[in-house]
């Protein structure tokens, strides 16, 4: 399987993220609308975005910590493909996101993003309760230090593919840092600023999938 790829929109305004995705739009695999994106325009990126691009993966990145069966129908109803739940929500939240997102079209689901301190204990609960997606990220003090990716992450990544969850893969994300993850199953990977704020995105965007092409069939 080959990773697909995500850029995260995490502008202030859609004018902006529009302006950068109309660079490379066409060429990956799933369009993220950022948190920060979401607070400055509500559900209305997603709305607009299914229109432009009505065959990409959309993925509303709200980090839903409460009212999961309120919020995924807002998210599913407005045209999002995936929306995430934060790692501390309850379990019944996630399941609520889940049971909501059974209602729509067979592509919809939910994403746990990994923030703090997540365990495997508590994963096991996410998978028995049928989660299926889970977001790795590299932590930010580590990525702001300079430091690169772990033994220590990969281990984890590792581990959390071998209980057969689909795993996504973020945390300043360069072209050559995917060698790293060459023998893992990773679902996708995730660049915003390496892609976004390239000088020139279009090529980013291409270099990126050239190289996931490199290491996976």
């Amino acid at each position: 399987m080959i990773p697909k790829l995500q850029v995260a929109l995490d502008n202030l305004s859609l004018k902006d993220a529009l302006k950068s995705l109309k660079e490379y739009g066409n060429i990956i695999d799933v369009i993220e609308v950022g948190t920060i994106l979401h607070v400055s325009e509500g559900l209305e990126p997603i709305r607009f975005l299914r229109i432009l691009y009505p065959e990409k993966i959309i993925l509303a990145d709200i980090k839903g910590a409460d009212a999961g069966s309120i919020l995924a129908k807002q998210c599913f109803d407005a045209g999002a493909t995936w929306m995430t739940a934060i790692c501390c929500a309850d379990i019944q939240t996630m399941k609520s996101m889940l049971k909501v997102s059974k209602e729509y079209e067979e592509d919809k689901d939910i994403q746990i993003e990994l923030y703090g301190d997540w365990t495997f204990e508590r994963a096991k609960i996410w998978k028995e309760a049928g989660l299926k997606q889970v977001v790795y990220h590299r932590s930010r003090d580590a990525e702001l230090s300079g430091k690169d990716w772990s033994d220590e992450d990969l281990i984890k990544i590792k581990k959390l593919c071998d209980m057969d969850f689909k795993v996504t893969v973020t945390g300043g994300l360069k072209v050559e840092n995917l060698k790293l993850f060459k023998n893992l199953p990773i679902y996708c990977f995730i660049a915003g600023r390496g892609i976004r704020e390239a000088k020139n995105p279009k090529q980013m965007a291409m270099n990126f999938k050239e190289e996931i092409k490199k290491y996976w069939k």
